[in-house]
């Protein structure tokens, strides 16, 4: 178990997780957590972002969507250029 202590820093207050836990879980400055609190404390973790494959992006996608799609934003490809678009 560690023992950390909580500061104020302005009108916060700061946990310091040290540097060889952040090893561990394989995060640094910047990362994000999710805090779960319970009527007992709380748990800390890391928020993974997943990254999907094209397969699954396009799951469930069907010629219909396409079409669909397609004709509700045809507005938006109506027209000439009138800045620096790519054509």
């Amino acid at each position: 178990m560690i023992t950390i202590n909580i500061r104020k820093q302005g009108g916060a207050a700061v946990m310091t997780i040290p540097s060889n836990i952040l090893k561990i879980l394989g995060i640094g400055i910047g990362s994000t957590l999710e805090l779960d609190i319970t009527k007992d404390g709380f748990t800390v973790h890391p928020v993974t972002h997943k990254r999907y494959t094209l397969s699954e992006l396009l799951d469930g996608t069907t010629p219909e969507n396409i079409r669909s799609l397609n004709e509700a934003t045809k507005w938006s490809r109506e027209g000439e250029a009138t800045g620096r678009e790519l054509t």
